[in-house]
């Protein structure tokens, strides 16, 4: 469409050249009156303009003839009619009626339309190739492996589950796979939003579209076509991209209104001039000039335009919408309700404290606890351990391990009778721990192990849910908004209260279970807040259904979760603010284009009517197309601009 606009608008604009020359007024204007006179002038004149009405006004007659058809009459219909009713009266005025010919403004006013409609979709396109950029990340081809080790290009689409390629250092993921052999850095940042390499190694899984680093790789190919990555995210910018706004109905009715408005407006213009005693082509000009600067497209593209760049900007970041309204309604959200294992937690217990019980120190207590718990993979084990491997510590060998069912583990360290055991061993087995602080953390809800070297309690090491980093900054940022952070588990209420105080948020609801969820979001809505939930997507899924905003945390590569509005790939809790600010930036831009689209109208339709003809101004029929073309361009630029939005969430960090 592009390309036809700019071959109808230079040819009807070279035909213009002459309709100019051989038109009465422009040679009194030029003081070349009968220089170019030649029998049948007018009529030579006349086919100029016919070949300029119909093939340069085609599009918008073609428009006109769909909208009155569909009873949609808009911008097409306020156009073809200008038109022709400029091209009939000229027409019948070469043909003998008295008046004068518009041929000249017709050639100019279909020239700034054709370039006008050029202009725009060019602006239009590059606001909303969001789907484009997006299949652009794929490479066509691919280095696939023969059965003998050597390599073969294929176009990416012939790869099939199984089959393995080769990615050179600087070469695309050509679709989703796991590495065989090599490692590398792998750049996801157009895929995720992570502008942080990744290491991949064998094992590790990519993603097609991502950008190989220093290393070669082998990979062997998981998912084509439609099951990739890539292909979901693209289905969901088309899903988000075609998807009912609340916004866009606005605009639909003042487009609609104000296409009423111009036709009514226009029929009065020429009457009022006409009855005032003015010629009729005169009164005919100044109806077709409020026709033209009327039309409300700009207005049809404020909204469609935002929501492509805000789609694809989201996308970009690895905020991946899936209903537009309600993206928009996070804008107004009150109150975010948080799962917390695995969204506001790690959902893997860490060491929050060693507390030395007696002689020994903190990092032999727990090197003991260590040396026991290294042997087992019960999820405490392998949170003892990984504390002592991340504070380096040398861990000494145990012999002769063994459990003590129900109670802990015991084994022989450096000579030494060492036991880890539960709460439970040591008031059994009466042993004195000279501190109140391992209850103190219990009744915190923290897990407390003792560590026991022959009959002698010399530490304790409580564990928990580890908070993770990213939720305290991501609760600091929406309370800074004014939004109320909540959390809902089906922990105990003493581990609840206890990550509820860490994080400083205003409510919390434990021990819930799964199918209660929904009902808890449903009580936090009763007390008049709109709500939005962020959970996993699995077990969550009732109450992201019943939120005002469904949010899915922790998709991964796996964005398919059918229950949530807006999808989190990177499982990030601070991209729930990003989703907040971004729908707030989107919004703004919205409305900034609504009241540009309809607002300027306030002035232009009167100038257009003529009202300062009195001082000697009138604006002509192209002039009023240019002001409506450039309208329209405005509202595309603004749109454009929302890719400058940095929201203060972790696309920042992004």
């Amino acid at each position: 469409m592009i390309a036809d606009f700019r071959r109808r608008f230079w040819v009807s604009l070279v035909l213009t050249v002459p309709i100019l020359a051989l038109s009465p007024m422009i040679q009194d204007f030029l003081a070349l009156t009968g220089a170019l006179a030649f029998p049948g002038a007018r009529y030579v004149l006349f086919g100029l303009s016919a070949v300029v009405f119909v093939y340069g006004g085609w599009p918008f007659l073609a428009g006109l003839a769909s909208e009155i058809k569909q009873h949609q009459p808009g911008m097409m219909t306020l156009i073809g009619l200008a038109i022709g009713v400029a091209f009939l009266y000229s027409s019948a005025v070469v043909f003998g009626l008295a008046g004068r010919m518009f041929f000249w403004e017709l050639a100019t006013l279909v020239d700034v339309m054709l370039l006008g409609h050029w202009i725009e979709m060019r602006s239009v396109m590059g606001a909303s190739g969001a789907v484009e950029a997006l299949v652009k990340l794929l490479p066509a081809t691919a280095h696939r492996l023969t059965g003998n080790g050597e390599t073969e290009d294929v176009p990416v689409d012939q790869l099939q589950p199984g089959d393995r390629v080769r990615v050179r250092p600087g070469e695309k993921v050509p679709t989703d796979g796991v590495v065989q052999q090599g490692t590398s850095s792998v750049n996801e940042a157009m895929l995720t939003g992570e502008s942080t390499p990744v290491r991949k190694g064998p094992g590790d899984e990519t993603i097609g579209g991502a950008v190989n680093g220093e290393g070669a790789l082998t990979l062997r190919i998981e998912k084509t076509g439609a099951e990739t990555y890539l292909s979901q995210v693209i289905d969901m910018v088309r899903q988000a991209q075609s998807s009912r706004s609340r916004t866009q109905d606005l605009a639909n009715r003042a487009a609609a209104w104000l296409t009423y408005i111009a036709l009514t407006v226009g029929v009065a213009t020429l009457a009022v001039w006409w009855a005032a005693g003015f010629p009729f082509d005169f009164s005919l000009e100044r109806m077709v000039t409020v026709m033209v600067i009327t039309c409300p497209h700009a207005l049809g593209l404020a909204v469609p335009l935002v929501v492509a760049v805000s789609t694809t900007r989201a996308a970009r970041h690895g905020l991946l919408i899936r209903d537009r309204a309600a993206f928009e309604r996070a804008r107004d959200v009150d109150a975010i309700v948080f799962d917390k294992t695995g969204t506001l937690t790690e959902g893997r217990f860490g060491v929050s404290e060693v507390v030395v019980l007696g002689e020994a120190g903190e990092d032999e207590v727990l090197g003991l606890a260590a040396a026991l718990e290294g042997q087992s993979e019960h999820p405490i084990a392998r949170g003892i351990a990984e504390a002592a491997e991340e504070r380096g510590l040398s861990v000494p060998r145990a012999d002769d391990f063994r459990n003590l069912p129900g109670e802990g583990v015991e084994a022989r360290v450096d000579g030494a009778d060492v036991r880890v055991v539960s709460p439970g061993y040591i008031e059994r087995e009466g042993l004195e721990v000279g501190s109140e602080r391992p209850g103190e953390l219990a009744g915190q809800g923290r897990t407390v192990v003792y560590v026991v070297r022959d009959g002698e309690a010399v530490g304790a090491v409580a564990l928990a849910d580890i908070v993770r980093e990213e939720s305290r900054a991501a609760i600091d940022r929406l309370k800074a908004m004014g939004i109320q952070c909540m959390m809902l588990t089906g922990d105990s209420e003493p581990v609840a209260r206890a990550v509820a105080g860490e994080l400083g948020l205003d409510d919390f609801f434990a021990e819930v279970l799964p199918d209660q969820k929904a009902a808890k979001i449903r009580e936090v809505a009763e007390r008049g807040l709109a709500v939005a939930m962020v959970g996993d997507g699995v077990n969550d899924a009732p109450a992201l259904v019943e939120a005002d905003v469904g949010i899915a945390i922790g998709a991964g590569t796996d964005v398919a979760v059918e229950s949530a509005d807006i999808i989190l790939v990177n499982s990030d809790p601070r991209d729930v603010a990003a989703v907040v600010e971004l729908s707030a930036a989107t919004y703004r831009k919205m409305i900034q284009n609504l009241w540009w689209a309809a607002g300027y109208n306030i002035v232009a339709i009167p100038l257009a009517a003529g009202v300062l003809y009195g001082v000697g101004f009138l604006m002509p029929p192209a002039v009023g197309a240019a002001v409506m073309s450039v309208s329209t361009v405005i509202v595309a630029i603004n749109a454009k601009l929302l890719e400058r939005f940095r929201p203060g969430g972790a696309a920042v960090a992004h």
